[in-house]
């Protein structure tokens, strides 16, 4: 609805629908977008167990990863509420489910908009996670714990990550391995002189969402908004 609005409509808008929120909220949402990033994103390749999948939602939002691109290819991403503590409604969720493989449709997408896409794999010859080039829009691929990811994703990504471990498992969960893999790429990048900042266009589509995801009856509001603007031209 708010595609063909000018910034200062936009902004104008979020100005309306926030008056149905507390000051403190929104100081909330100022502080929060200030530390928000497309730079970094996460794509999860068919990811079955909920508690998991809503544990990396949550891991996104703490470290401040605004997209997280989800395929479903045999399995639908369930999230679970009381896991996942509210986080998905803070982010941006892209859903890849219209074919019966959606995963080169995701890696495409995501190469488009000039991502660097890596597998994390626990590979003797993969890069550590610490050693990658964060100068670059980064987008890592994580599996299920059961199988990994698929041979198509193997073979489309730009290159291979892996966390180090030093114990006889073989792999971390996979809500633990996004987490540490997060940790390591956002301190690096927020101690950078990258410019990894959303601009002021993302950050006012971003706390719109925000503000329609907190206030009853953002639908209605935002609508009687917009055509208000239109009619008055």
């Amino acid at each position: 609805m708010t595609g063909k609005l000018t910034y200062e409509q936009k902004t104008g808008l979020y100005d309306f629908l926030a008056g149905f929120i507390t000051d403190n909220r929104k100081q909330r949402f100022d502080e929060i977008a200030a530390f928000r990033t497309r730079h970094l994103t996460v794509v999860l390749e068919d990811i079955y167990q909920s508690h998991n999948a809503s544990a990396v939602l949550r891991s996104c939002d703490c470290f401040g990863i605004q997209d997280v691109h989800i395929i479903e290819n045999a399995n639908t991403y369930n999230v679970n509420p009381d896991v996942a503590l509210g986080s998905s409604k803070w982010l941006s969720l892209f859903k890849y489910n219209q074919k019966e493989n959606n995963t080169t449709d995701c890696i495409s997408y995501l190469k488009k908009k000039g991502y660097t896409v890596l597998a994390a794999l626990p590979h003797n010859n993969d890069s550590l996670i610490d050693n990658v080039d964060i100068s670059k829009k980064t987008a890592i691929m994580f599996g299920t714990e059961k199988n990994g990811l698929t041979e198509e994703a193997i073979n489309s990504a730009d290159g291979f990550v892996k966390i180090p471990m030093y114990g006889f498992t073989e792999s971390f969960n996979i809500s633990v391995s996004v987490a540490i893999a997060l940790y390591s790429l956002s301190q690096r990048l927020r101690n950078s002189n990258i410019h990894w900042q959303l601009d002021k266009n993302e950050i006012i589509d971003m706390k719109i969402e925000w503000v329609k995801n907190t206030i009853q009856d953002a639908i209605s509001l935002e609508k009687k908004y917009v055509e208000k603007i239109i009619n008055s031209k």
